[in-house]
């Protein structure tokens, strides 16, 4: 067994270069061989090859050249990675004689890791976000052998970031000027409502709710507690996601706290049957904001930014930003952050189940639930056989050992989920029919125990102290009024060009273009501004932006 193998490897055939156990090189012709399986590598365009242990590099010269000089290959790179101190040394070494500049983008670049984190930061520090589509794995020499977990959770863990970078681009595309009218009309409506700092629940236990079929199990047992779900009998807490209300409504128990972060309208039927209920809404920014007009309880926002734009900034140094959370991209994890933060007790989850079951994908009398049933007839199944087995959902097993479907979306939020909440030692999981989220599960019975016990609770209802004052935000509306007219001025020559200032204006009403597909999802990208198409697009959306603020403003109570 080796322990040190030769900087260069010496120019004769028949060499083997054994180290650690593992052989890296046993080839009569190791180069010939490294530069065949370069041969049959055929450059894609945005796509990075993954080359973990180069070695000598061997081969690698060849797809270099490939994709310099291919124009298929346009954005595509090599990512040459090692576990190991040794070998990397020699890695650097060798590649240090390739030329990887290739009209300012680098064609290669090698880092030495100890974790698939570390990889991914990589990426984005030298190529930045929403580069690559996908991923290609090399394997020039045999010393992957010596770390293989390790270089396959790499490939894993690179695979799923490009996936969520082009899936939030996609979803911003979609969605992103919506999300920034919902903002600008929700503005009006602060002085209304209390940050979401103003709402804490002491150290009362917490059950936050999904919609997903498991639930149903919790809410049974909820019901045999009798009054203990009256919200001013019991000890423990409730905060639901807003699909979950009408199953509650159905069962009389009433949440202290209901979740939104819908932009469209898809979820009003939730709200079905609300009218009058003093039902607390935590709020984002930019969820639709006649969702919660029947809810007669306390408004609490809070914000999720998602994408960079100066506007948020702008917002925090006005003091007008509600409390910031991570944009989660899912109403039941941004539930359980917001649980975390409001109260200092066990957190216990129910419905979070990133799965469904053949007949189910909510809890019963969910809305989409009824709707399907109200939809039975003789030739209308209550099996949704093709959503349940559409192209990319497979099966797999949930909690409690029972079969049951999912999807790649889900997979990827349950995922989130485990980055997000995998060390927090007060939350639970209780049994059920979900994927495993990487928590502590209890039962249901253990869980109202838990719930049930003594607990030093907050008053629900806080002291009214509305931080949002009417003269603040409406003094921020006409500057950012003010900053639309002098941009469309100047795109439709009323008054000069200033290519500096149009560079400031641009910059400052990044809402205007951040949903451009060549722009969302990539922090500060945007076309220079002798780009004459892009400044034709940004042209046609200030008149409904600036007709939205100025509605904003006039709505404004008092």
């Amino acid at each position: 067994m080796n322990r040190d193998i030769p900087q260069e490897l010496p120019a004769r055939r028949g060499f083997t270069v054994s180290y650690l156990g593992k052989t890296l090189l046993s080839r009569i012709d190791p180069v010939a061989q490294g530069e065949r399986l370069a041969t049959d590598i055929i450059p894609k365009e945005r796509t990075l090859y993954l080359c973990p242990s180069p070695l000598y590099g061997y081969g690698l010269s060849i797809i270099l050249e490939k994709l310099q000089s291919s124009l298929t290959s346009k954005k595509s790179a090599i990512l040459c990675i090692e576990a190991d101190e040794q070998l990397f040394e020699i890695s650097q070494k060798a590649l240090s004689a390739f030329d990887t500049n290739n009209d300012g983008f680098p064609s290669m670049a090698i880092k030495k890791v100890s974790c698939a984190a570390e990889a991914c930061i990589f990426v984005r520090e030298t190529w930045g976000k929403r580069v690559f589509r996908r991923l290609e794995v090399i394997r020039l020499s045999g010393g992957w052998q010596l770390f293989p977990k390790l270089y396959d959770e790499i490939e894993t863990t690179l695979r799923r970031e490009f996936a969520l970078e082009w899936g939030n681009a996609m979803t911003l595309i979609r969605l992103g000027r919506l999300y920034t009218r919902n903002l600008i009309r929700n503005l009006s409506l602060l002085p209304l409502c209390e940050n979401i700092t103003a709402l804490k629940f002491g150290s009362a236990p917490v059950l936050v709710m999904g919609a997903g079929p498991s639930l149903d199990s919790m809410l049974d047992k909820l019901q045999t507690l009798g009054a203990e779900t009256g919200r001013d009998k019991r000890r423990f807490r409730i905060i639901c996601v807003d699909t979950c209300l009408p199953a509650l409504h159905e069962r009389l128990i009433l949440p202290d706290l209901v979740v939104i972060l819908e932009s469209q309208h898809w979820n009003l039927k939730d709200f079905s049957g609300a009218r009058g209920r003093k039902i607390g809404a935590a709020m984002d920014l930019s969820a639709l904001p006649s969702s919660t007009r029947v809810l007669e309880g306390k408004r609490f926002f809070f914000a999720t930014p998602w994408t960079h734009m100066a506007l948020f900034r702008r917002l925090e140094e006005a003091a007008l930003l509600p409390e910031m959370y991570p944009p989660l991209g899912s109403v039941g994890l941004s539930a359980v952050a917001l649980a975390l933060n409001i109260s200092a007790g066990p957190v216990l989850i129910s419905g979070i189940d990133f799965s469904y079951t053949i007949d189910a994908f909510h809890t019963r009398s969910t809305q989409g639930q009824t709707d399907r049933l109200l939809k039975l007839n003789r030739l209308r199944s209550i099996f949704d056989t093709t959503a349940v087995f559409k192209e990319g959902s497979f099966s797999t097993v949930s909690n409690n050992g029972k079969p049951v479907r999912s999807n790649p979306a889900l997979r990827r939020y349950r995922d989130l989920f485990k980055q997000e909440f995998g060390a927090e030692n007060r939350l639970m999981d209780i049994s059920g029919s979900g994927l495993n989220l990487g928590l502590k599960t209890v039962s249901p019975e253990e869980a109202i125990r838990i719930l049930t016990e003594a607990g030093q609770s907050a008053p629900y209802e806080p002291g009214a102290s509305f931080p949002f004052k009417n003269e603040k935000i409406k003094a921020f509306i006409s500057g950012e009024e003010e900053t639309l007219k002098q941009l469309r001025d100047m795109l439709t020559g009323d008054t000069a060009p200033e290519p500096a200032r149009l560079e400031e204006l641009l910059d400052a009403a990044d809402y205007l273009w951040a949903h451009f597909p060549d722009c969302a999802g990539a922090a500060g990208r945007r076309p220079p501004v002798t780009d004459l198409g892009f400044l034709k697009r940004v042209r046609a959306e200030i008149d409904s932006f600036l007709s939205l603020w100025e509605i904003s403003r006039a709505s404004m109570p008092g």
